[in-house]
């Protein structure tokens, strides 16, 4: 007995102590940031939430990061609500409709896209996607051109819209993934009650399966919100810059924090590298807060499970 007792306390004093390291390093991460960007944010000249240039090594140098957070907020937005339905569908499919040696096979196929190398995106975005991207940005302009997103009076292929295509395509394994583990883990109780009262398989599902699941797929869908804010190979690749924010989705144009972090790196200079840490800096806050949230909204939700 007295050995559960010590083993218990060793392992309440490692689990806290990880936690409070894992908020040490955050903590560590956030005062690096500031320290490299406060001299590059004292020489700027311009307003730096506001301004939608981005001339780090000018003289005077001038930057801001209103095209770089709309550019990240929109594509990441579009992608999780191009992404969630259809992965919550998949994990329906492979927990409840798949004949079981079928699902084994699924399950492992997503698993495994989950794992593929962002880089393999976007080469798969720029070489095979982004060319077939005309016809269906027309389309949609055609068809959806009142809306002013989706407006505008060249829709292209290198787009904001193009982007998160490839980035919906890449997080949905993951939101998929987890979903299907939190679906698999409803009781089975819950699953024969509901059948045996009389309810249709999907009627099982919207009562029994997707309340139970509800905080895990919010949790899920946040983790592929993260990853898709972040991500920067596959959207370097696939948007082309222009300066300025434009709202219609389709043309051609538009940038993100970690997409300018990569193709502006290399040839800044020591105030670039500061407005870089700085933007990235502001990545960081966002990424912090949308966590934050979700983790607001999962507590919550439990109440109702």
């Amino acid at each position: 007995m007295s050995t559960g007792r010590t083993g218990d306390r060793i392992f309440a004093g490692a689990a806290r102590g990880s936690g409070i390291l894992v908020l040490a390093i955050m903590a560590a991460i956030a005062v690096f940031l500031i320290w490299k960007a406060i001299p590059a944010l004292q020489d700027n000249k311009a307003n730096f939430i506001t301004s939608q240039d981005w001339n780090p090594n000018a003289t005077p140098p001038k930057f801001g990061i209103a095209q770089l957070a709309f550019g990240t907020v929109m594509s990441a937005g579009l992608s999780l609500v191009m992404a969630t339905p259809v992965a919550i569908a998949i994990a329906l499919f492979i927990a409840y409709y798949s004949p079981r040696k079928i699902a084994s096979g699924l399950g492992y196929v997503v698993d495994l896209l989950a794992a593929v190398p962002s880089i393999v995106y976007g080469l798969w975005g720029l070489r095979v996607l982004a060319p077939h991207m005309d016809g269906i940005s027309r389309f949609l302009n055609d068809v959806l051109g009142w809306i002013p997103f989706f407006g505008g009076d060249s829709p292209g292929k290198n787009s904001i819209f193009t982007a998160s295509v490839v980035l919906a395509i890449m997080i949905l394994p993951i939101i998929s993934s987890i979903s299907r583990e939190v679906f698999l883990q409803v009781p089975r109780a819950n699953v024969e009650a509901a059948l045996a009262l009389g309810a249709t398989r999907w009627e099982m599902i919207r009562l029994a399966v997707l309340p139970y699941g509800q905080s895990g797929v919010i949790g899920a869908s946040m983790l592929g919100l993260g990853r898709a804010m972040g991500e920067t190979i596959a959207v370097a690749m696939v948007l082309t810059f222009v300066p300025g924010i434009n709202i219609h989705l389709l043309e051609d144009g538009g940038s993100t924090f970690a997409a300018n972090i990569a193709k502006s790196f290399g040839e800044a200079s020591p105030t670039g590298r500061g407005a870089l840490i700085a933007s990235g800096l502001v990545l960081f806050v966002i990424t912090l807060v949308v966590n934050m949230a979700a983790r607001a909204v999962v507590a919550r939700r439990k109440e109702f499970v």
